[in-house]
C-alpha cells in the first residue's frame, strides 16, 4: 500500500494528526473537557459550510470557527459546562445553522460539489494533497510544541486548580489558551475522521492511556501511542476492505483500543477494592 501516493500522504499526515489528538486529548480527558471537543465538532461542521456557503476554502473556515469556538468556552468559563441548558442549546442551534449552510450550499446553482459536507462530516484523508500534507505536519508539530511548553503548569491546574492559582499559575490564561489549542487541533482532526467522529480520536486513546496509568507523562505517551496506532490500524483495514470508510475505521480501532484496556483494568480495580470479610453477614 506504500506504493499509493494517496496512502502515503494520509499515513504521513495521519500520523501528525493522531499525536497532536493523542497529547491534547490527555489533557481533555484529565481536565473533563469531553463535552467541549464534543461541542467543537458542532462548531466544525457549521463553520466548513458557512465558508462553502460564502465561496471560501472550507478548512479554512473549519479553523476560523473552532478556534474561535474554543476561546469562546475559555471566555465562558464555568458556563460551559456539559450539563449546562445555555451552553447545550447554544452548541444545538450551531449544528441546526450548519444544516442550513449545508441546504443552501447543495441547492445552489454556482455550487460545483455537492460532496463538501460530506467531506466536513466524515473527513477526506485519502483525498489529501501534497500541500494538505505539509500543512498537516506544520500545524501538528506547533500544537505539540506548545502543548508540551505550557503542559507542567497545566497539569498543575488541571489536577488542583485552586492550589495552582494561589502558587501564581495563571489558571485562566492556561485554560482559555489550552481551548484554543483544542480547537486548532479539532480543525486539523477533521481532515482525517471528520467533525462527526473527531471527539472518538481525542477521548478514546486518551481514555485508554488514563485506565493504564496514573503517570502524566508516561499517558501522555501512552495516548499519543494509541492515537497514531488508530490511524494506522483504520487506514490499513480501510485499503484492504476498500468499502470501509477510512474515518470509521479509525475511530473503531480507537474505540477497541480502549475497550481493551478497559477489559484489562477492570479485574485490577476489583483486586484492589476487595469485597469486605463481613460482606455475607451484612447481607
Amino acid at each position: 500500500m506504500f506504493a499509493h501516493e494517496f496512502m502515503r500522504n494520509a499515513l504521513i499526515a495521519g500520523s501528525f494528526v493522531g499525536l497532536a489528538c493523542g497529547l491534547v486529548g490527555y489533557f481533555v480527558v484529565l481536565r473533563a473537557q469531553v463535552f467541549a471537543g464534543d461541542a467543537l465538532s458542532h462548531v466544525a461542521f457549521t463553520g466548513g459550510l458557512a465558508a462553502a456557503v460564502l465561496g471560501l476554502n472550507i478548512l479554512a473556515g473549519v479553523f476560523a470557527a473552532t478556534i474561535l469556538g474554543g476561546i469562546v468556552m475559555g471566555l465562558l468559563g464555568d458556563k460551559a459546562r456539559a450539563d449546562d441548558v445555555t451552553i447545550g442549546s447554544l452548541f444545538a442551534w450551531t449544528l441546526g445553522l450548519g444544516v442550513l449552510f449545508l441546504t443552501i450550499f447543495t441547492t445552489q446553482d454556482s455550487a460545483g460539489n455537492g460532496t463538501a459536507g460530506v467531506r466536513v462530516l466524515f473527513g477526506s484523508i485519502f483525498g489529501l494533497s501534497a500541500a494538505d500534507v505539509r500543512t498537516s505536519v506544520v500545524l501538528a508539530v506547533l500544537a505539540c510544541a506548545i502543548l508540551l511548553a505550557i503542559a507542567r503548569p497545566l497539569l498543575f491546574a488541571s489536577l488542583d486548580n485552586a492550589v495552582a492559582a494561589a502558587q501564581g499559575v495563571p489558571v485562566r490564561v492556561l485554560g482559555l489558551g489550552f481551548l484554543a489549542l483544542l480547537g486548532l487541533v479539532a480543525a486539523q482532526a477533521t481532515q482525517a475522521v471528520g467533525a462527526l467522529l473527531l471527539l472518538g480520536l481525542l477521548a478514546a486513546p486518551a481514555g485508554a492511556a488514563h485506565r493504564l496509568t496514573a503517570n502524566p507523562y508516561r499517558g501522555l505517551l501512552l495516548s499519543a501511542l494509541f492515537s497514531v496506532g488508530s490511524i494506522w490500524i483504520g487506514l490499513t483495514l480501510s485499503y484492504a476492505f476498500p468499502t470501509l470508510p477510512p474515518s470509521s475505521m479509525i475511530i473503531a480501532a480507537a474505540v477497541g483500543i480502549y475497550l481493551l484496556a478497559l477489559a484489562t483494568t477492570i479485574p485490577r480495580a476489583r483486586a484492589v477494592w476487595p469485597r469486605p470479610a463481613n460482606a455475607n453477614v451484612a447481607a
